[in-house]
């Protein structure tokens, strides 16, 4: 094997694993006189064998059904990981690493419940290990964070990090549809799986943002730390009275260090129409970060599909083969430990203090504002605005409300007392608003 020669085993060949080869193979030379690796596709895992021709020209002898191939075969020098999933990825992850093989994943649920083991066995072992294509795909988020802004305390992050819940709100936002045909519209595109619950219920975002964060604040903050939320009970009714304040209203990833330490959530919130997040629109993701010396910074682009996900997970090959051939590694800044999570506290989603959007049907009769006024004066809550809805009973009217600045414990109490007021008819919604300051600096 030539010096600059290293050998690249797939687990997995769904769309990104396909693309990944298409890339290896058709981008080799340009690889080798960019970086100086000659990245060589030896070994590709696949469940089952093709039954016909496949649109990439494989090397003969590539393929194969069995992982061990590629985690064990002593000729492999760095395993890529597109299988998906946490247990089985965990085990053939963990082999390999064992084994002294560079690794690369494309799997935020793994890192986000698992990663701290895997990057202390990594820095154990002496490994690479790459992840730059699980959050965001194409978007190079994760080296900004690893390297660019290492001299940066992040005071904030506000991300768009799930395509599925963006294309699905943009649809309702644009088109004034139901979430329903919204969702069967993405899914129809290919935008959701035909079980879009990960996405729809905010899981997905909550996984990226686990990763986000402990790269942000250089701590392991779990993904059942994080407060999640998801898109379900957006309605079109939500849209369009968000849309009359100068809102709309999108699915984001939120971290700040805080006083009381690292705040993490994942829920729909209204962002002002002028906003610059506002604005991503469709599949695409965008991420709004805040250091204190680079100060407001975006990153925006395609964060899914086999070939935006392909280049970072090829960007994170080439950054292997080059520790392979060179050498070198240092993994302080490339993930997280669990000796470190102690350091700093996740705060409480009862202590997020933002304003609030609040629908609520209520009957149509004097003095009703005035009791839903009392209520939230009684939980320290004030409102900004209201405006009356019609209602389709009609001896019902909607209140939409626009709350000041309140604690989420103090929303939660005047959830509470609402319910239990006479002239308040079933149940009512609630949006956190994100005003977004930074996007004025």
């Amino acid at each position: 094997m030539e010096k600059s020669e290293v050998n690249v085993g797939l687990l997995g060949w769904g769309t990104v694993g396909k693309s990944v080869s298409k890339i290896l193979l058709s981008q080799r030379k340009n690889i080798l006189k960019k970086s100086g690796v000659n990245l060589n596709l030896t070994k590709v895992a696949k469940r089952t064998m093709p039954v016909e021709g496949q649109d990439v020209d494989l090397p003969n002898n590539c393929l194969t059904t069995d992982p061990s191939e590629v985690v064990n075969g002593s000729g492999i020098d760095v395993v890529v990981e597109l299988i998906g999933g946490v247990d089985t990825a965990f085990d053939l992850v963990t082999q390999a690493i064992e084994n002294g093989k560079h690794v690369v994943t494309a799997n935020k649920a793994l890192l986000a419940e698992r990663g701290a083991e895997l990057f202390q066995l990594a820095n154990q072992k002496g490994v690479f290990l790459g992840f730059e294509a699980s959050t965001a795909g194409g978007i190079p988020i994760i080296k900004a964070l690893r390297e660019s802004f290492s001299g940066n305390q992040i005071q904030s992050m506000h991300g768009i990090i799930n395509g599925t819940c963006n294309y699905i709100l943009t649809q309702m936002h644009e088109q004034m549809t139901s979430f329903n045909v919204a969702l069967a519209s993405a899914q129809e595109k290919g935008y959701a799986e035909a079980d879009p619950t990960l996405d729809i219920e905010g899981i997905d975002a909550a996984h990226k943002l686990s990763i986000l964060s402990s790269l942000a604040y250089s701590t392991y903050l779990p993904f059942d730390k994080i407060y999640v939320e998801g898109i379900t009970k957006i309605t079109d009714k939500e849209i369009q009275y968000a849309k009359e304040f100068g809102y709309v209203i999108k699915l984001l990833a939120i971290a700040k260090m805080t006083d009381s330490g690292i705040e993490a959530r994942v829920h729909p919130s209204l962002i002002p129409e002028r906003s610059i997040l506002a604005n991503v629109s469709d599949a695409f993701n965008g991420v709004y970060l805040v250091g204190d010396a680079v100060g407001p910074t975006l990153f925006y682009g395609q964060g899914a599909g086999g070939m935006p996900t392909a280049s970072a997970v090829v960007a994170d090959i080439i950054e292997a083969g080059q520790t392979a051939v060179g050498g070198l590694v240092n993994l302080k800044t490339g993930g997280w430990t669990k000796e470190v999570s102690s350091e700093v506290e996740i705060s409480s989603i009862a202590e997020v203090k933002t304003r609030y959007y609040m629908r609520l049907v209520v009957r149509d009769q004097p003095s009703v504002l005035a009791e839903i006024g009392q209520a939230l004066g009684d939980c320290q809550i004030s409102i900004a605005a209201v405006t009356q809805k019609d209602s389709q009973a009609c001896d019902t009217v909607s209140l939409v409300i626009i709350t000041h600045k309140a604690l989420e414990k103090n929303m939660d109490l005047a959830r509470e007392k609402l319910s239990k007021l006479e002239v308040v008819e079933d149940d009512f919604t609630v949006i956190r608003i994100e005003e977004l300051d930074f996007d004025n600096t």
